[in-house]
């Protein structure tokens, strides 16, 4: 959540601020604003909601300059309001900041005591305080910044621009991610790669503990006590039109239908069926190292805590090794028990999640070995971790996750056969056979996506409705869960989902001819047990809408709205029953016309607890 750009150049840096803001509004915001050094003082703009608000007001009022700083902000300390937003000002000093001081109070009660004003109810405007303090009493910008940061308790990332030196940047990062981009002649700052690639793509990703001079030069990068660190140069390979609608009407759209490619890139590269085995190039477990597993913790948040059951349910299946799924935001808070014959490992698309990243640290802290899965190269989680598995889904844009759901349930699949393969659990053929299954999915998953005109029928007899239940038993209860957040991301409609077992205790109660209710049930081990409940539903004359296996005619009857999904092993069956739940909450959404990609009070990238 939260954005920064930072540029230093030759261009117009407010026009480059405004396109770097513009490709990082997925992550969520309330507000935002742009200052610029115009080559006598440095000029703010800022205004509240859309960013579109803030190109009509510089429009109408241009800053000339080519170095400044940007930010996207959602609102943590004080409400969304144009004194809220950043930058921040304090004499000479403009600050932006992604993330939480933790002592803000402290640090204020000091700097009002000795006279400072504040403007905004912002733990940001912290930081444009002290360091005018510092740079007060004699040091220049760079070290203003390091003393400053030392006080500070909590997460961030900031950029700070001053008068004093107006040909820099300083930025610095706490658990809290920024990304330095090298052009010819000019430098960039950014929160997240995006924002980067209509200008660069050569990259160097702070570390935690980080501080970054940057100017037309380039980047000094130190620690906090001012050594100089060496950090590798990236090239990333996204191109700016992988990060376009594509002709789609949404970004949330385009992402649903590039899951079969996303799949397919997952999978590339990491399977032989020839031998039936399962290479994971940045996973570097021994056959000792695995053999030493004696149980396994998945932790995420939403979407990625969803795809954690369903790997749950690979992993115990494949290799018979415990495992148990938590979500990061509460693991810190139980005293887990977590040693050296603990496997982690933390599910994250952005892999800068604040509550997975410190529920990962919390786990190394108690002997655990580490393990992300995450989208992201050199996203903090992935750096923090001993042992990473990519999932290849490219940027994902809309801020209600699918494909990067999609990709986590085939990496948490890789992850159990390769396991399984090296623990002896699964023989070859075994393994063999299910990696089979796995490269039939893009193809399965292609015929789900283009159901889209018929889900659309569905959802247009549905709009009206306040509340949704989903139902699902087995490996497809998670995905009802995630039916259901889906629908209330985009929709602003209420929906649970449930495990089908659980209808009779309690939420059987909300069911009458007002409530539709989606009921999962696919042929399966599973489905007399959940076509009982599909008819319990519809004795109380609620609305269903089945997804039923093809071939499957007995469900008609008792179902509203049938829609089909093909006959497949179990363990393919979420990635198969996740797409038409996607499609049906986007179409509920789009009909309704809510704010697809951006909806209200929801940020991509959660970078705060």
């Amino acid at each position: 959540m939260c954005g920064i750009v930072g540029y230093v150049g030759d261009q117009g840096s407010a026009e480059i601020l405004l396109g770097g803001l513009q490709r990082l509004e997925y992550r969520g915001y309330d507000s935002a604003g742009v200052a610029v050094f115009d080559g006598t003082r440095t000029r703010v703009g800022r205004s509240v909601g859309k960013l579109i608000n803030l190109v009509r007001q510089l429009a109408a009022e241009p800053l000339p300059g080519t170095v400044g700083i940007g930010h996207t902000r959602w609102a943590t300390h004080g409400r969304p309001s144009e004194e809220n937003a950043h930058p921040h000002t304090a004499g000479p000093v403009t600050v932006v900041h992604n993330g939480i001081i933790e002592n803000h109070l402290a640090l204020r009660a000091e700097l009002a005591a000795r006279g400072h004003v504040f403007r905004s109810e912002t733990d940001t405007e912290i930081f444009s305080h002290a360091i005018r303090e510092q740079l007060d009493a004699g040091l220049g910008l760079e070290a203003a910044v390091r003393a400053v940061i030392k006080r500070v308790e909590g997460s961030y990332a900031i950029a700070v621009l001053s008068e004093s030196e107006p040909d820099k940047l300083v930025a610095a990062k706490n658990a809290s991610p920024l990304v330095v981009g090298l052009g010819k002649g000019e430098t960039f700052l950014a929160s997240d790669v995006p924002a980067l690639l209509s200008h660069t793509r050569q990259v160097i990703f702070l570390e935690e503990g980080d501080l970054a001079v940057i100017d037309r030069a380039g980047a000094r990068i130190t620690d906090q006590e001012g050594n100089v660190l060496q950090r590798q140069v990236h090239q990333i390979n996204w191109t700016p039109s992988q990060a376009e609608k594509g002709g789609f009407k949404h970004f949330m759209l385009k992402e649903i239908h590039e899951q079969p490619r996303a799949i397919t890139d997952t999978l590339r590269g990491r399977i032989s069926l020839e031998t039936g085995e399962v290479f994971l190039e940045d996973v570097h477990l021994t056959d000792q190292d695995i053999a030493g597993i004696q149980r396994i913790c998945l932790s995420a948040c939403g979407t990625a805590w969803h795809a954690g059951l369903v790997g749950r349910r690979f992993i115990e299946a494949a290799t018979r090794i415990h495992c148990e799924v938590d979500l990061a935001s509460e693991f810190r808070y139980r005293d887990p028990i977590v040693d050296g014959g603990t496997l982690f490992v933390a599910i994250s698309q952005s892999g800068e999640t604040a509550d997975t990243l410190a529920a990962l640290k919390e786990a190394q802290r108690r002997g655990a070995r580490t393990l992300a899965v995450c989208n992201v190269i050199e996203s903090s989680i992935a750096r923090a971790a001993d042992h990473v598995i990519y999932t290849h889904a490219g940027p994902e844009i809309g801020v209600a996750s699918t494909k990067a759901f999609m990709t986590q349930m085939v990496a948490l699949e890789l992850l159990a056969l390769f396991l399984a393969r090296h623990r002896s659990a699964l023989s070859p053929e075994a393994v063999r056979r299910r990696l089979s299954e796995l490269v039939t999915l893009p193809g399965l998953v292609e015929g789900q996506v283009n159901q889209g005109h018929e889900i659309e029928a569905v959802a247009r007899q549905y709009l009206g409705a306040r509340d949704f239940l989903y139902l699902g038993r087995g490996i497809n209860f998670p995905i009802a869960l995630e039916g259901a957040l889906k629908l209330k991301e985009i929709s602003y409609i209420h929906a649970e989902g449930y495990a089908a077992g659980e209808m009779k205790h309690g939420p059987i109660a909300l069911i009458d001819e007002e409530m539709p209710v989606v009921v999962i049930s696919p042929r399966g081990p599973h489905y007399d047990k959940t076509a009982s409940n599909l008819q319990e539903v519809r004795a109380r004359l609620g609305k269903v809408i089945a997804l039923a296996t093809e071939g499957d005619d007995e469900v008609d009857a008792h179902a509203d709205h049938v829609i089909r999904v093909p006959d497949v092993p179990e363990q393919l069956q979420p990635f198969l029953t996740t797409v038409p739940l996607q499609l049906l909450a986007y179409h509920v959404a789009d009909l309704k016309g809510t704010d697809v990609d951006q909806p209200r009070n929801l940020a991509k990238s959660v970078t705060v607890e």
